[in-house]
């Protein structure tokens, strides 16, 4: 690689390093140093800033890429395409882990309404947008609004982790992203169908050709599925964190590395790999994407430096008033589904004014997708126009995209609420406002088998039954004021679990103030931790037993998203709720 001589609007200095620099490009290893160096120096920058790292890794990398500095070139970067293809596939499959069936029970409404609206109304914005425009042809209109359904779930993913978020509002947000990259997928290999006809004057539309979409995802959520069950097969005996962490990082590579071979979908094979997982073996922390625990910090440092490598000013200058249209149109298209969506959901307003905001960042799927158009002959003469739209347009995304994550995640009261707190076992999940009974013993079981599906503990549904009757008959555990703490200790790991079970009614049971019971509170403890099992009926008896307000509004709610809001959210709970970093650890 030659350089013209140092001159004197160039400091001498700053050649020297930019030739050494440039001295990488013969040697991988140091090239992914330098790259991570980048990527962990930006991130820490963005942060002092009050920016997501993302931000500043992606701006850093078009820094140092062939559109500003030319640090690195494209050669550099594209000898490390294995590792980014890795960190693409890990980060799906850690999408993937947070589509349990069960666990997403309370959320289902809110994930199928949201994902009908972001399929329809995104495209169709993004689609009549374009092709309002002069010269602009339907082939690339329908092409473009396709992709335009995805979401980057690396970046959201990397903002999630990094602001520490945990919620109702991230659980949504984090399965409606592997939600709508498959809806993407789908919608994308319907209109490369038909805008492959519009481009072959005299091709005839076959079956096959119908089919291809289907057999695209039927094959690629096979094959991920299949590994998946490989590999918790071969790990069930298996309890060495050395041979777990080998055995996973095979079934990783194999997902992505035989669905790139037979051309199938590898994000939706590595997604298909995680939900196998997350309901198989939903409590299996040590395989899958949680063995690189420690390494995630690097690899989301290096994926997004190098994607930001990739992207080109020069795009704009081509596609740059189209790309902005289909980036005004997709956040509209974002936004109103969101906002569709989670309104005929019952959702709270949380969810309807920030999920779609949130929901903006895109860049792998679509730079992926966008690939198998522009290395088709057939699609030849909208090749460059096809790469000027949709690269500015995942330059937009991704520069703003991470803001509007973020300030989604601020606004919806989840950042930051990634910490243990005394009644985290109280989750969405785990509360239901149709508690029937009618009776306490019909109560007590349905509370028991909301949290035997939302947990794999190994009782039986008989077993967990007996205990806590047996603390009933030792003392009556209604308290009073439309409260009942039934509980019980067993071996039910390190974490305390349990249920809520809302009645507006109220149950006609026998109380000591002759009340019905219209909140029950099932509570299973670790039989290791008697002083946080009694810490937990301190905290719901003191606030729920007698705070008329709490009762008011708790006792009267109509989803268990809003009971979780009450519980976790409200600025009166965390008086009650507290964090446990807080206070003095058990003894």
């Amino acid at each position: 690689m030659s350089y013209t001589s140092p001159t004197r609007r160039m400091p001498y200095g700053l050649w020297i390093e930019i030739e050494l620099l440039m001295l990488a490009e013969s040697n991988v290893l140091l090239v992914l140093a330098l790259i991570l160096v980048a990527g962990v120096v930006s991130g820490a920058l963005a942060k002092l800033a009050r920016l997501p790292s993302v931000t500043g890794q992606i701006l850093f990398g078009v820094l140092l890429g062939p559109s500003v500095l030319h640090v690195f070139q494209e050669e550099d970067f594209h000898s490390l395409k294995p590792l980014v293809d890795f960190a693409l596939g890990l980060m799906a499959v850690a999408v993937g882990s947070h589509l349990n069936y069960r666990r997403l029970a309370a959320a289902r409404r809110r994930l199928l309404l949201l994902l009908g609206f972001e399929a329809v109304l995104t495209p169709l914005i993004v689609f009549f947008g374009l092709i309002l425009m002069p010269n602009t042809e339907w082939p690339v209109a329908i092409l473009v609004a396709a992709i335009c359904v995805s979401t980057a779930p690396a970046t959201v993913l990397a903002i999630v982790k990094e602001t520490a978020s945990r919620g109702s509002f991230v659980t949504t947000l984090i399965a409606s992203v592997a939600l709508n990259n498959l809806a993407c997928i789908v919608l994308f290999e319907i209109s490369r169908t038909f805008a492959h006809q519009a481009m072959v004057p005299d091709s005839v539309m076959s079956v096959s050709s119908l089919m291809e979409p289907a057999r695209q995802v039927f094959l690629s959520a096979a094959l991920g599925a299949c590994i998946a069950g490989v590999l918790i097969i071969l790990t069930r005996r298996i309890v060495r964190p050395d041979r777990l962490a080998v055995l996973s990082l095979i079934a990783i590579l194999l997902t992505s590395g035989v669905s790139q071979y037979f051309e199938l979908s590898v994000l939706l094979a590595c997604l298909s790999f995680g939900v196998t997982l997350a309901n198989i073996t939903p409590d299996r922390e040590e395989i899958g994407h949680g063995v690189f625990h420690t390494f995630e910090p690097a690899i989301f440092a290096v994926f997004f430096t190098v994607a930001g490598m990739e992207l080109r000013f020069d795009t704009l200058a081509t596609g740059g008033v189209l790309a902005l249209i289909g980036f005004s149109g997709r956040v509209a298209g974002k936004f109103l589904a969101g906002y569709a969506g989670m309104s005929l959901a019952g959702a709270t307003d949380r969810f309807r004014r920030w999920i779609g905001i949130a929901l903006v960042p895109q860049a792998g799927l679509a730079v992926g997708l966008m690939f198998l158009i522009t290395d088709d002959p057939t699609f030849a003469p909208i090749r460059e126009i096809m790469l000027a739209i949709v690269l500015a347009m995942v330059l937009l995304n991704e520069t703003m995209g991470p803001l509007m994550t973020r300030l989604g995640l601020s606004r919806s009261g989840d950042l930051g609420r990634d910490r243990a707190r005394i009644l985290d076992f109280l989750a969405e999940p785990n509360i239901t406002t149709d508690l029937e009974g009618p009776d306490k013993e019909a109560a007590i079981r349905q509370l028991i088998k909301l949290t035997l599906a939302t947990h794999n503990l190994p009782y039986e549904e008989e077993e967990v039954f007996e205990a806590v009757m047996q603390g009933e008959r030792v003392a009556d555990t209604c308290v009073g004021q439309g409260l009942a703490l039934p509980h019980a200790r067993l071996d039910v790991g390190e974490k305390i679990v349990g249920a809520m079970g809302i009645s507006q009614d109220g149950l006609p049971l026998d109380t000591p103030d002759g009340f019905p019971v219209h909140c029950m509170v099932l509570i299973l403890t670790p039989t290791e931790m008697p002083e946080r099992h009694l810490e937990v009926l301190q905290a719901l008896a003191s606030a729920i037993g007698r705070d008329g307000t709490i009762q008011q509004q708790l006792y009267h709610v109509d989803s268990p998203a809003h009971a979780d809001e009450l519980l976790h959210l409200d600025e009166r709970s965390e008086g009650w709720n507290y964090y446990l970093e807080d206070v003095e650890p058990d003894v």
